[in-house]
């Protein structure tokens, strides 16, 4: 039996989530990347005057070995958010996709990304997870207390979405912090605890739900298809790059082009957490492929959180063993409300992208940011998720 971790263990907060657990906008990075900071911060000035690279090629080259092997991880995220953001905005940030990214960029991205288990581009982790800050530190982590600290071109559409997401994480924290009880529960076949978990948990969703649902307040679809949603494009299945982007002055890459999958709220940690603990499983067919590839993108601590949580759960089987008629209903309750945030997340990927107008820069409408056919890989998990109701 899989015996679960503390929640410190895999990087998880009842009051954050997955957010970072430290002030994002109280790290300082060390005075020698003063430049690197600044130059980052700058984004929303030189993207617009069309020559961010040569900004961004003037940039030292850092050997961050000794940074990675000494600082605090607080640290090296900072740096890997700045670091993204730059790698990002120099691929996207001209009319035509390069072939090779600077040694400025890719030495120091390779660095910290082999450091913390990531891979060398911005992720949901840089995107949302560590972007964020409080205006009031001692208040809640509500969309009116936080912004987000590195844009592309700055602007409320921008700063919105990822939002959006973080108070989504924030919120979430509460069930992921009852999933280890609710197992435990099950374990020791306790039905008034797994009842009152379950519906502890249910009543989250409906706070993250009503978070969602709040995405077209402040974020319009044309905004976010040309002005957000260009700049997070990953590598892998993304025409504009073929076989991907080559790393200068990175021994580990060969001179080889890398692809990897963009920045998506699929990497999220949420989603696939819920289904571990509900023992959702999707079929194994050609977007499984993504799904799992998807998985080698999270931080190493939530994915190891995921993989506890689905080894450790039973609670489908002792649902379908022991459960009474109201438990079962309560079970059913929690999968309905997982799938209306999947079927949520499949309304906005049509209004905010397939009913845009297609473009030819690689902004393709039929493939995500991750480089995944998202409307296919949304249906099928939603419809998938639906599929685990169990007869009352």
């Amino acid at each position: 039996m899989t015996t679960l971790l503390p929640l410190s263990d895999y990087q998880i907060t009842p009051d954050r989530g997955f957010l970072c657990t430290y002030d994002a906008a109280q790290v300082k990075l060390p005075d020698a990347f003063a430049a690197i900071e600044q130059t980052a911060m700058a984004l929303p000035r030189t993207i617009v005057s069309g020559n961010v690279r040569k900004h961004l090629e003037a940039l030292p080259v850092f050997d961050l070995s000794e940074l990675c092997a000494t600082a605090d991880e607080s640290v090296l995220r900072k740096a890997m958010v700045h670091y993204s953001f730059m790698v990002q905005s120099y691929v996207w940030g001209e009319p035509d996709a390069p072939s090779n990214l600077p040694e400025t960029l890719a030495r120091p991205i390779w660095q910290l990304a082999e450091r913390l288990g990531q891979k060398p581009l911005l992720l949901y982790t840089g995107y949302v997870l560590d972007n964020w800050a409080m205006f009031d530190p001692n208040g809640a982590i509500d969309l009116d207390n936080v912004y987000m600290i590195q844009p592309f071109l700055s602007g409320e559409d921008e700063a919105w979405f990822v939002l959006i997401h973080v108070a989504i994480e924030a919120r979430a924290g509460e069930m992921l912090a009852e999933a280890p009880l609710l197992i435990d529960a099950v374990n020791r076949n306790e039905g008034e605890q797994i009842t009152n978990s379950l519906r502890r948990i249910s009543g989250v969703w409906d706070a993250v739900n009503a978070i969602f649902d709040r995405m077209p307040d402040r974020c319009d679809p044309y905004i976010y298809y040309n002005r957000v949603r260009p700049y997070i494009h990953g590598w892998k299945d993304n025409p504009a790059l073929g076989d991907g982007l080559i790393y200068d002055g990175v021994a580990e890459a060969n001179g080889k082009p890398q692809a990897f999958r963009g920045q998506t709220g699929s990497q999220s940690s949420i989603v696939p957490s819920m289904d571990a603990l509900y023992g959702v499983e999707h079929s194994g067919d050609a977007l499984r492929k993504f799904l799992d590839e998807l998985h080698a993108y999270r931080p190493p601590a939530h994915r190891r959180f995921i993989d506890d949580i689905r080894a450790a759960s039973t609670l489908r089987d002792w649902m379908e063993q022991n459960g009474s008629t109201a438990q079962r209903e309560l079970y059913n309750e929690n999968i309905l409300k997982l799938a209306r945030f999947r079927t949520r997340h499949l309304e906005y990927a049509a209004s905010y992208i397939n009913k845009q107008a297609k473009s030819a820069d690689g902004n393709d409408t039929d493939v995500g940011t991750g480089g995944t056919p998202f409307m296919k890989y949304l249906k099928k998990h939603r419809d998938e998720a639906r599929s685990h109701v169990i007869a009352v």
